[in-house]
This record gives structure tokens, sequence and C-alpha cells, in this order.
């Protein structure tokens, strides 16, 4: 598609848009403020979860953490904790040395150049865009998957979202659109992203832009927006040993080079003189994105004290138990196992 200089037409769009996010902006608490911290928080919280699901872990970790001094001073561990729950905890590490970079780097003051935000760990061009314009009325559209559906739908444009160009193609057509007031013009295409313009049965009959929508004149809303390439899911097999005894079971902390970065397990393998206790093992299949995990789990149930204190001194095993775990961050299918030991505990 050739890209004009913007004209009224377009700016039109633009204008309309707000008009409709006037009048049908989502009620939500992070819209009733400026401060940049908790726009930051919010936008990283809700980049791989939806806001209906997001948002008392969004409002959980504001009351703990309620500001950036406050999130810089707490342990990785504090902040893996109240993360639990959104999953990708690698978001939550990078916010914890992000807000101490801030500390450190800029007197405990929030950046307010985009380029200066983008030095912060974990930050991206989207989450600097939507900080920038929202808070400190920066010219930056914040592109993320919404705009790349409601671009390619109004201008019926079959540019490839997968192709790495991406970005910066739509980045140059949303500014044919967009007003002088970018904040509101960023948070309203995220909403009527989310809630009308959605990736299938989207409202179309509700939507503020139909009129402008060139791929709903054409009734080819379904074949936009384009994307070939797919990235293959990789096939993962993880083996753990839930070694415990008396109600008190054996975990580690996972080191930050690889999937669940930091958060705590199983021991990945027991000694010899352990095998004799292994009771039963069940195989849990799990996928994150572009990994298909398949996770073995064997109970290791030891009645042997001086077994169970040789291999405790032998390695650098946590001891703890239910209540005890209910303080560290697992990953999904090693916490549901400890609940489900939790409960067969208790009936014993």
């Amino acid at each position: 598609m050739e890209k004009n200089k913007k004209n009224a037409d377009f700016l039109h769009i633009g204008n309309k848009l707000l008009k409709w996010y006037d009048k049908n902006a989502r009620d939500l608490p992070f819209r009733k403020t400026k401060d940049p911290y908790k726009i930051w928080i919010c936008e990283i919280v809700f980049q791989q979860t939806r806001i209906a699901q997001g948002l008392n872990h969004y409002n959980n970790f504001i009351e703990r953490f309620p500001d950036v001094k406050t999130l810089a001073e707490s342990s990785e561990d504090d902040v893996l904790l109240y993360w639990k729950g959104l999953g990708y905890y690698s978001r939550a590490i990078n916010i914890h040395k992000a807000s101490q970079q801030i500390i450190n780097d800029y007197s405990g003051i929030f950046p307010s150049d985009y380029e200066e935000i983008l030095k912060l760990k974990g930050i991206g061009k989207y989450t600097a865009a939507a900080v920038s314009s929202i808070c400190f009325n920066g010219k930056m559209p914040a592109v993320d998957g919404n705009f790349y559906r409601v671009l390619s739908r109004i201008f019926a444009d079959d540019f490839d979202i997968s192709n790495s160009r991406a970005f910066n193609y739509f980045s140059e057509l949303s500014t044919l659109i967009m007003p002088e007031n970018v904040g509101d013009f960023n948070q309203a295409m995220m909403d009527l992203g989310s809630e009308i313009c959605k990736p299938k049965n989207p409202l179309c009959g509700e939507c503020p832009l139909n009129d402008n929508c060139l791929s709903f004149s054409l009734n080819k809303i379904s074949e936009f927006p384009v994307k070939t390439k797919k990235v293959k899911a990789e096939d993962l097999h993880l083996q753990y040993y839930f070694v415990h005894r008396n109600g008190q079971f054996l975990i580690q902390q996972r080191k930050d080079d690889f999937i669940w970065k930091k958060l705590y397990e199983f021991p990945p393998m027991i000694s010899d003189d352990l095998k004799p206790f292994i009771k039963s093992v069940k195989t849990v299949n799990h996928k994150l994105t572009h990994k298909n995990l398949s996770i073995e789990v064997f109970n290791v149930e030891v009645d042997s004290e001086k077994v169970w204190g040789n291999f405790i001194n032998e390695n650098n095993f946590i001891v703890t138990d239910v209540e005890g775990s209910h303080e560290k961050s697992f990953p999904k299918p090693l916490e549901n196992y400890i609940q489900n030991y939790e409960t067969a505990y208790s009936i014993l």
C-alpha cells in the first residue's frame, strides 16, 4: 500500500477513535494515574496476560511494591512470589533489575525520555512508547499486536506481521491516523483491539471505524492481518524427584539461563541409595511459548533417617514443608504437584 502524507481523511480516523474512547474506555485502575511506575508495571503485567486474568495480580503487586524504591529494595524471591500466577517469570526478574537501575542511574526518578526508558532492563519499544506517551506526552505509537491487527484491517494491508520489519512498518503506518493526544490514542487502540477488533469473531458492527475500514467494506476481515512465519514448538523432557520424609521435602532454586528462571524446583537427580524409595512416577505435559514439556516426577518417600540425612549433607538442597513452599515460587506443574501432596498428606 502506498503511504502518502497525513491528510484530513486519515486524521479523521484517529480523532473518531478518540471520541469512541472518551465514552467507552475501560474503567481500569491504571487509567486513573500518570505515575510512570504504575504504568510501567501494568504494561509488563499485561504483555502476556489478559486484563481480566491479571488485574488482581496487578493490584496485589502494586499494593506490595507501591513505588520503585520499595521494589528495588525488596529481595528477588519476594518479587517472584508476588509474580506467582502470571508466568513468564523473567519479566519479574527484569523489573526488579530495572527498578535498581532507576535508583542507581536516575536517582530514583523514572526517566521521561523515550530513549532513556528503553535503556531499562526488560523494556522494549512498545513499553517505552506506552510509558512515554501516557505519562510524559511522548509522540511514539505503542505498536503491538492490536496495532498490527487494527491497521492491517483498516487499510487492508497485507504486510506480513511476522516480518522483522513489521514494527517499523506499522509504526510509520500508524502515524497516518495518529492525533496529537498520543497517550489516549495508544490506549484507545489497545481497547479497540481487545474488545472490538478481536483476532477471531471481531464485532465489526460495533466498531467506530467500520465506515473507514477497507477490509470490512471488501468483506475480507478474516484475511487480515497476514502472518506466514510460524515458530515450531520445541519438545523438551524434564525429570524431577520429589524426595520427602515426614512432611518435609527437598527443593533448589533454578539458575537464570533457561526456562523458569530463578524459580524453585525438586531435585533433578538422586543418589543410588535413594532409588529403592521410589514409590511411583507421574508424567505431566505442559506448554510454554514455543516449548512442549513432558515432565516426569518420581515420588521418593524416604523412611530412613540416615539416607535422608546423607543425601541432604551431600547436596545443597533446601529442606521445606508445604507451608514453607507457599513462600516460594514454583513452575505451575510443580506447584500443582505440591498441592496434591498437601491434600494427600493432610488426609494421613
